[in-house]
């Protein structure tokens, strides 16, 4: 096999030993995935011969909405960031993942959950779960741990706990019903239910799973149409909902997106940029060979050009690529504005394995740092400014807004989808609440007995750690599909 072939195997099969009379090749076998995906590539080397470059021809320079550019991104996150996150999120704390997939569909009825072998996810057992992730969400270290648990057991019992002063029992009391439902840019109930199952995040990693049709269209449309501060006479470019669209409604979308303020603005490109995100994974860990013998998973070129490519996508597809760079500043924002409640002495990455814990916060204390560190970080001061009354209402307005997203995570018919989904949506509405919660985190006790006035439980940290880990490996797949593309480009 040649090289050409052996190195893009995903594009190529066995090649045919003759052919016969009527142009029928004979000794070649294509399973009925390969032989589609085969006959997709032979009708983009037949009308799209040039289109090896053209999904990044237009994703380069600065982003629009703030001072920051591509290549600043690709290069921090590359070669700086992406590996110590990746081994941040292999450790214990982050890898498991408290969450309900059972919750019925609160805004229409499905059809049914997915079928397919790959939309299953696997819970974990009891024993596979580290004792110290088990306790109350807000424990973060162990002495905490023990208090806390100290008073739940005290106020089951109606009884009075003479070992805790008045004081202590009070705030960690205090701290256990915490209710920042107000700040939250998410609804917050899987962590609570008894239906909640935690799931290792390694083992059920994100990637495609053939959910696809009409009921995965139905959740983004009804996120991008109902969702978006978008009115019903404005079209979506690409609505696979809508049986035809010209380019003058492409057109009119955009003069309308520009119109808005840039707070609600902003709140599309964040949508759009989770979504082509999620696409890029899908492209990357795409399933390329199935038989009995072999299940290959790996970057299928074809797929992320049917997403990206901006022929092929009438010129959507570098706009996704933008957004999803935008989106990735938010959540490094968002990282760098935390720092200070993961700095307090009290706080510990609590899993009950005092070596690990301790080295963990090391890492996450140094990647937080390194957050920092970025040059040209997004200006979240642009947002919500103005007249106070009218701030106050447009922040509300975008709070519900994207809680009811989180909602329509309920409705995805494919497990590993909903799992994804919801912990890349709460991820993003973590980071939202950090950015708009400045005062409060700068004014954080360093005192764990303190009532805090800002507070993160653990299903928010792993939420977060991990939705920024699903953006960073997006910035890198783009890398490697930029390279798979130019030599594919040279070599053809």
């Amino acid at each position: 096999m040649s090289m050409k072939r052996r190195r893009y195997s995903f594009l190529y099969t066995r090649p045919p030993r003759s052919c016969g009379p009527a142009g029928r090749f004979t000794g070649l076998r294509l399973h009925r995935g390969e032989m589609n995906l085969f006959l997709l590539l032979l009708a983009l080397f037949s009308v799209l011969p040039a289109s090896w470059a053209r999904c990044f021809c237009k994703v380069t320079g600065s982003l629009d909405d703030c001072a920051c550019d591509v290549e600043t991104i690709d290069n921090f996150n590359n070669r700086n960031l992406f590996t110590k996150l990746q081994k941040l999120l292999s450790s214990d704390y982050f890898r498991f993942y408290k969450v309900n997939l059972n919750n019925p569909c609160p805004f229409w009825t499905d059809s049914g959950h997915c079928g397919l072998r790959d939309c299953a996810v696997k819970p974990c057992t009891a024993n596979e779960v580290p004792e110290g992730l088990k306790s109350n969400s807000h424990k973060h270290s162990l002495e905490t741990s023990k208090h806390t648990e100290e008073c739940e057991m005290a106020e089951k019992l109606g009884a009075v706990n003479s070992s805790l002063s008045d004081e202590t029992r009070q705030a960690l009391l205090e701290w256990n019903r915490h209710d920042d439902e107000a700040d939250r840019f998410c609804m917050h109930d899987d962590e609570d239910s008894p239906h909640a199952q935690y799931v290792d995040l390694l083992l059920n990693p994100e990637r495609y799973t053939g959910y696809k049709g009409p009921e995965a269209w139905q959740i983004w449309n009804s996120i991008y149409e109902e969702n978006c501060f978008k009115p019903y006479t404005v079209q979506r470019p690409l609505n696979p909902l809508v049986s035809s669209s010209s380019e003058s409604e492409g057109k009119g979308f955009y003069r309308w997106l520009e119109g808005l303020c840039v707070e609600k603005r902003a709140f599309y490109r964040l949508v759009s940029g989770l979504h082509a995100s999620i696409n890029v994974h899908l492209s990357a860990r795409y399933l390329l060979a199935d038989s009995w013998f072999e299940r290959k998973w790996g970057h299928n070129v074809t797929e992320f050009q049917l997403r990206f490519d901006e022929e092929l996508t009438k010129g959507e597809g570098p706009k996704r690529l933008r957004n999803l760079y935008f989106l990735y500043l938010i959540e490094l924002r968002a990282l760098a504005k935390v720092l200070p409640f993961f700095e307090r002495p009290s706080f510990n990455l609590y899993t009950g394995q005092p070596e690990q814990d301790r080295e963990n916060k090391e890492l996450l204390l140094g990647l937080l740092h390194m957050a920092k560190s970025f040059p040209l970080h997004f200006d979240e001061t642009t947002l919500f400014a103005g007249d106070k009354k009218e701030a106050a209402k447009l922040k509300d307005d975008f709070k519900l807004t994207f809680k009811n997203i989180s909602r329509i995570m309920d409705c995805v018919g494919c497990f590993k989808c909903r799992l994804w989904g919801k912990l890349q949506t709460q991820g993003l509405g973590t980071a939202l609440k950090i950015l708009f919660s400045e005062k409060q985190i700068e004014t954080l006790p360093q005192s764990s007995s303190s009532k805090p006035s800002f507070q993160l439980n653990r299903q928010e940290i792993v939420s977060l750690f991990n939705a920024f880990g699903r953006l960073s490996t997006s910035i890198r797949e783009l890398e490697n599909f930029r390279t798979l593309l130019s030599e594919l480009k040279t070599e053809l």
